[in-house]
């Protein structure tokens, strides 16, 4: 005889899913289920087209207004992005010709034209190679329901109406609506679905709110008022705690708490081993905004700025708008250390709008980086003019991505020194001893490193595209995902042997993947030779604890052991053995 749903409700679940954003969040679930709406399929006759028309413009001048409001809070630059995404999106002139288009020649209603036109490029979206363009296709999904639902009179509650402090456990979360979520008010949020790389959990980590997605069906295990405890560190959450549970999910949260604590207390130290060997931690970072955070966390510099993020905007970035935002963060950092500029790595899943030829069929291995830039050197010597621009107000070193080999390097170099001499001949200031990198990331470059070292100041390992390319495997591939291991014994060997090249060169050997920011490969890294880690502003200082509470030659034991293993389950599992003795944050297994 089987349990009735009541009785079920009262047993406690833990649920597994992805970890989005960190932290843990304890308060009472708020169940938010999107209502599924039955779209009118009515056909129109001819002399209702123009009214049709009006009322799906009227629509979207409406949705546009309630955009901007929401637009007028204290947004990020991420959430302002997004905002400007989905304006975007809306005022495509392509999407909104074939709504017309379809009202006018197929004789549908607004609301049938929009959902019609809107499904097909979801459709499109959804089985994109690229897994930020799948992700995409929930900002589509946004915008065109807000416009069906706005046409239709059935406009959802606000969660911005939200005032007790609650769990937030949905379906899902469309973009807007985690742009007007109150973090004062949201303690956690769970949903059913998504990916770390969705705008909702970028819009999470912005507004520092745990957060756990890809639960599958939690909405269905949830009431409203039950119980709630969600572990965005670990990607767990525990529905109706049992008091046992509730008591050990408590004391994790106080430990995590007390953890952040003495986190904090490292800020100004230095990342020196117990035996006294001292490496570099610096920030990745995309835009002027995340200074605060790369300061307040105690970086020694920034070991991976990303251009490109400058270009992603319609018109892309002229030569003043570059010079200007490389200066803030060179001139911001000057007391701190030196700041690392990555030169425009477009292509793949970064595409400049407006901008023909990155239509390809496999874009990761296309036209991208490098590749890109010297097949357009217009806009690649005013990105490298900015820059050297820009290196007369502080200590700048330019890094390029993407190099496959010497003859790739030697032609950026060329173009450089072109660029370099106009200066000199318009007089224009520049460090004349500026430093050049090269990032590692493609395997081919890896076995020729000695010969790259050469050439170049210093190499910084690109993890994830090393990874991908070294095990042949695409990480937005549900079915391969597993593959994707940092500690698979082909790729430490290139680490490896991308360290000792460079050091026998006598250049400095950093990572900006990442890995470079996984506490469970920090000791690892370090025993390696690494001598910089660079990774996110909020990792900085966990990598930096870790780092102080072990020796180097400890670091190293571990290596040589790893090195020795043939298979990355062995690997991953020693490695969590080690970590787990050592340290009470990681368990072993």
């Amino acid at each position: 005889m089987g349990l009735k749903p009541r009785m079920i409700q009262q047993y406690m679940r833990i649920l597994k899913g992805i970890a989005a954003s960190s932290g843990i969040g304890i308060g009472k679930a708020f169940l938010y289920i999107h209502e599924k709406l039955i779209v009118p399929h009515s056909e129109i006759e001819a002399s209702q087209v123009d009214a049709e028309k009006s009322r799906y413009l009227h629509a979207l001048e409406v949705v546009a207004g309630d955009l901007q409001v929401i637009g007028g809070g204290a947004f990020s630059n991420d959430q302002h992005k997004i905002l400007e995404t989905h304006l975007l999106m809306l005022q495509d002139p392509e999407f909104k010709h074939e709504v017309v288009n379809t009202i006018s020649n197929e004789h549908k209603c607004a609301e049938w034209a929009v959902e019609n036109v809107l499904t097909g490029l979801i459709t499109i979206l959804e089985q994109a190679p690229d897994p930020v363009l799948r992700e995409r296709s929930a900002d589509l999904y946004d915008i065109g329901w807000r416009v069906i639902r706005s046409m239709m009179g059935k406009l959802r509650p606000r969660l911005s109406a939200i005032h007790d402090e609650v769990v937030l456990v949905a379906d899902t979360l469309l973009p807007s609506e985690a742009l007007s979520l109150d973090p004062r008010n949201i303690k956690a949020i769970a949903l059913n679905g998504g990916g770390r790389t969705s705008h909702v959990a970028i819009l999470a980590r912005a507004l520092q709110i745990p957060t756990v997605v890809g639960l599958g069906s939690i909405t269905d295990k949830v009431s409203t008022g039950d119980e709630i405890i969600v572990d965005g560190n670990h990607g767990e959450v525990a529905v109706r705690p049992s008091s046992a549970s509730t008591s050990k999910m408590r004391l994790r949260y106080e430990r995590w708490v007390a953890h952040e604590k003495e986190l904090q207390e490292l800020t100004a130290l230095d990342a020196v081993t117990t035996d006294g060997h001292r490496v570099e931690l610096k920030a990745n970072m995309e835009t002027l905004e995340e200074l605060d955070s790369v300061l307040s966390h105690g970086a020694s510099g920034v070991g991976l700025y990303r251009s490109e993020f400058l270009f992603l905007k319609p018109g892309g970035a002229s030569e003043d708008e570059q010079f200007n935002a490389y200066r803030a963060v060179i001139e911001r950092m000057r007391d701190v250390g030196t700041v690392t500029i990555r030169t425009i790595d477009v292509g793949g899943d970064k595409v400049i709008p407006g901008m023909d030829g990155f239509g390809e069929e496999n874009p990761i291995l296309g036209w991208r980086a490098v590749r890109f830039c010297l097949s357009r050197k217009d806009i690649f010597k005013i990105q490298l003019r900015a820059m050297l621009r820009a290196s007369a107000y502080g200590k700048l070193k330019i890094m390029f991505p993407m190099i496959s080999g010497i003859e790739e390097l030697e032609n950026v170099l060329l173009v450089l020194e072109q660029v370099k001499e106009e200066c000199r001949k318009t007089q224009v200031p520049f460090d004349e001893e500026i430093k050049i990198g090269t990032m590692i990331e493609v395997p081919s470059a890896a076995l020729c490193a000695d010969i790259i070292a050469r050439k170049t100041d210093f190499f910084s390992i690109g993890t994830n595209d090393l990874i991908q390319y070294t095990i042949a495997v695409d990480r937005g591939n549900e079915k391969i995902a597993y593959l994707y291991q940092p500690f698979h014994p082909g790729v430490l060997r290139l680490i490896k042997m991308i360290v000792e090249k460079g050091h026998e060169a006598g250049i400095p050997v950093g990572m900006c993947g990442e890995m470079a920011g996984d506490p469970l490969s920090s000791v690892l890294l370090l025993g390696l030779g690494l001598d910089e880690f660079s990774m996110s502003p909020q990792s900085l200082l966990e990598i930096k604890n870790i780092i102080r509470g072990v020796s180097f030659s400890d670091a190293q034991e571990l290596a040589a052991k790893v090195m020795e293993m043939d298979s990355y389950v062995k690997i991953n599992t020693y490695v969590r053995e080690w970590m787990h003795d050592r340290f009470d944050n990681y368990a072993a297994g």
